[in-house]
């Protein structure tokens, strides 16, 4: 199975649209994550960029909005047909809201399904706070009346919201794992969803709760024929970042990190995807 790792343009989004695709095909990324602009026109240059560069995009459906659930599930429509135009891999779905009721959220996950089958490109629901996957008890009862739901793995998120490394979530986190489609390869901790610094020692134990989860991911993958799979670094700028109390620097560099990350998932998964990344 190849594995293709991309870089997150969230922390990076004061650089032109070039710029930043220069310094990720230096840096050995396969491609980048993101959201599409909502101007027209700068998404045409944003997708002639990508091509230009031969980048591979997961893009993001993060801002449908709606006083009510007919308005939220029409503008979530709307911002899934922009995530289509450039020919991601898939679409990344911040869906819904942690407080719509149980019938609303599975109304979601139909928009997302029938649009999906009608326009042939696969969407996963981010595990993220304030969205419909918010936590693992709230996604148990999900995966069993929607069993087909696909998922991106950002659980950080579930260590955050729950206070803990899932031990009382096991069946959650089995059906997560088999579950995911793409990963958002960020480390969290029991009380926030990003932790300083993955390099530190301090750290470890965090990370290899994490790795641990990705593999599982990885092997589930392997086993059902996928033959390529998708990850991303996604450590992220402050106030995800750590900052100095005195000065509100961050603590540690979101590119250093996100790179550092990248480089340990290749060791770890990438086999052929080395000798390719390292080309560019």
């Amino acid at each position: 199975m190849h594995l293709k790792i991309l870089c997150p343009q969230w922390g990076h989004e004061h650089l032109p649209a070039e710029d930043f695709f220069i310094k990720v095909k230096a840096a050995g990324y396969d491609g980048v994550d993101t959201w599409m602009p909502e101007d027209e026109q700068e998404r045409k240059q944003y997708i002639r960029l990508l091509q230009q560069y031969d980048l591979a995009i997961v893009s993001h459906q993060h801002q449908a909005k709606g006083n009510t659930i007919d308005e939220y599930c029409q503008s979530y429509e709307y911002y899934l047909n922009m995530s289509m135009e450039c020919g991601p891999i898939l679409i990344n779905s911040h869906s819904g809201r942690d407080y719509f009721t149980l019938e609303e959220q599975l109304r979601v996950i139909d928009v997302a399904e029938n649009f999906s089958v009608k326009n042939n490109i696969r969407i996963a629901h981010e595990t993220h706070r304030g969205r419909i996957g918010f936590s693992p008890g709230n996604a148990k009862e999900l995966f069993k009346l929607r069993p087909d739901m696909k998922i991106t793995a950002d659980l950080s998120h579930w260590v955050c919201v729950t206070e803990s490394y899932l031990e009382n979530f096991r069946e959650a986190l089995a059906a997560a794992i088999v579950r995911a489609e793409y990963i958002h390869a960020r480390v969290g901790f029991t009380e926030g969803p990003q932790v300083p610094d993955p390099r530190q020692p301090f750290w470890q134990e965090q990370l290899q709760f994490f790795l641990k989860i990705w593999e599982q991911i990885w092997e589930h993958q392997k086993s059902t024929g996928t033959k390529t799979f998708t990850m991303t670094p996604e450590f992220g700028p402050p106030p995800y970042m750590w900052t100095d109390t005195a000065t509100n620097e961050p603590v540690a560099s979101q590119w250093d990190i996100n790179v550092f990350m990248k480089d340990l998932l290749k060791e770890k998964f990438g086999g052929d995807s080395i000798q390719q990344t390292a080309n560019y």
